[in-house]
């Protein structure tokens, strides 16, 4: 699989492991900064690495902030991008089970890197059951269109 890998200063140390890992693993991974614990601006990082996404360079994309939450946001206002900010297996799974989510963010707070490998891991193979859900999904991406329920 191609992957978007993208982190601010907060989980550049956790994005390089990630990376790393996911290559061994047999996936291409797209690296689309930081690369430094330096202060850094995480919409910058999340907007490049969501853009691959959106466009087709890469299939997913995972994206590490202190806690998941903003850069989750702010790869939310690319349009394409279902960003899903997950702290548990579960929410990881049913994101994409549920939602098709093609972003994975991680917080780099408090994730120990074999609860991130987990994470990704069931993230990374579970599919989009469609179905009644792919209805919501639609009304979802209606949203960026200007559509309304």
């Amino acid at each position: 699989m191609r992957i978007a890998i993208a982190a601010d200063h907060a989980g550049w140390e956790d994005k390089t492991w990630l990376a790393d890992r996911l290559k061994e693993l047999g996936h291409e991974v797209t690296d689309f900064g930081t690369d430094s614990a330096e202060s850094c601006d995480y919409p910058d990082y999340a907007a490049k690495a969501a853009r691959a996404v959106a466009s087709g360079e890469c299939e997913r994309g995972i994206l590490i902030c202190g806690t998941g939450i903003g850069i989750s946001m702010a790869a939310n206002k690319i349009n394409g991008i279902r960003a899903a900010a997950c702290q548990t297996v579960d929410a990881a799974k049913l994101s994409r089970l549920h939602n098709d989510a093609n972003v994975l963010c991680l917080g780099a707070r408090g994730t120990e890197h074999d609860a991130m490998a987990e994470l990704v891991d069931v993230w990374l193979t579970s599919e989009f059951e469609g179905g009644r859900h792919e209805r919501r999904v639609g009304k979802i991406m209606g949203l960026e269109r200007g559509e309304t329920s």
